[in-house]
């Protein structure tokens, strides 16, 4: 067989494409590639924007008032968890002289603040029979709960509770987009927080979060040594908000195991050594005596995925167990704890 038919027999096969293919493809080849380039132009263009924020955001750090290095008003977990142990002794002072000394009988009391947390209640909760241990730790949730989602888990910044409220979506906003903005936006807000919560604010955090107990106590403001709790916790809060953490772009959040709810190892810290939890038994929440804390921050950026939320539990939420508070001590190492 020639060459000339080879090629004519070459041509006459499958693998034949015309010219017309041929020049359709390498323009779509020359598209692709135009594409591309156009993309890779984009990216280099957003780097240059990311490094040019970062600049402004370093410049931005450097201005906040006890910015690091400066001031040195940095915190880390192990300054949180001072300033809390703090907090915890003034709301336990609050709750003893309370029951030592109660404004009203305690089955009272006892009754104001069950009716305060029903609404956080979605188990069933231990039987109390108004003992003072019982009225004493009760007091102590209640105030955890006040402090945890009125002040801590709220970005109190003026003496408005709609703003405070409006400005608390905004970050949260913020840190769904971006934690790094997230993060210099609630210290520059909170550097221009008020110095203290005013007498409508406090009043305000109390009727919205233990109102019957607060008519017990004929609207006495919580305090303790002279000293408001309420302004005491909005310190704590101010300072794990609006300083400059080693933890990057993370910020807090607290929370308070329910009455009744099942023992978490990880999430709860008994106050007294329990032998029903040890023994493996299953045992409940019988009061939280101080709220737990978290560090939320988000995890490593996967492409075409979404950002998972990270939640590293920085300090666990002080609890005493039902048994304890339901009468069995013999579940209950140590017996009935002294908690004034």
């Amino acid at each position: 067989m020639s060459f000339a038919s080879n090629i004519n027999s070459f041509q006459n096969g499958q693998d034949v494409v015309s010219g017309e293919q041929y020049r359709y493809a390498l323009t779509n080849f020359r598209i692709a590639h135009e594409k591309v380039e156009e993309q890779r132009a984009q990216l280099e263009e957003q780097e240059k924007q990311v490094a040019q924020l970062r600049a402004r955001l370093v410049l931005l750090e450097e201005g906040l008032p006890g910015a690091a290095g400066k001031a040195g008003n940095s915190v880390d977990d192990f300054s949180i968890k001072n300033a809390a142990a703090q907090l915890e002794k003034m709301i336990n002072r609050w709750a003893s002289d309370i029951v030592r000394s109660p404004p009203v009988p305690l089955k009272d009391l006892c009754g104001a603040i069950l009716g305060d947390l029903a609404a956080t209640i979605t188990e069933n909760p231990p039987q109390y029979n108004d003992s003072s241990i019982q009225v004493q730790s009760l007091l102590r949730h209640v105030m955890s709960e006040t402090i945890s989602e009125g002040i801590i888990n709220c970005l109190i910044v003026t003496n408005s509770p709609e703003a405070n409220d409006q400005l608390t979506r905004i970050h949260e906003h913020i840190f769904a987009r971006n934690p790094t903005i997230a993060s210099v936006w609630r210290r520059h807000t909170l550097s221009a927080a008020v110095d203290s919560c005013s007498p409508d604010m406090t009043a305000s955090v109390l009727v919205e979060h233990m109102p019957a107990l607060l008519r017990c106590m004929d609207g006495a403001i919580p305090t303790t040594g002279g000293k408001s709790i309420i302004d005491s916790a909005y310190n704590f809060s101010r300072m794990i908000h609006g300083s400059i953490a080693t933890t990057g772009d993370a910020f807090y959040r607290s929370f308070v195991p329910e009455l009744g709810s099942t023992l978490s190892p990880r999430q709860n810290e008994l106050i007294k050594r329990c032998l029903r939890s040890e023994n493996g038994n299953i045992d409940r929440v019988g009061a939280t005596v101080f709220p737990g804390l978290v560090k939320v921050s988000k995890g490593p950026a996967i492409p075409g995925q979404e950002q998972e939320v990270i939640q590293t539990v920085v300090r666990r939420a002080q609890v005493i167990c039902e048994c304890a508070l339901t009468g069995g001590s013999t579940a209950f190492a140590s017996g009935v704890p002294n908690l004034a």
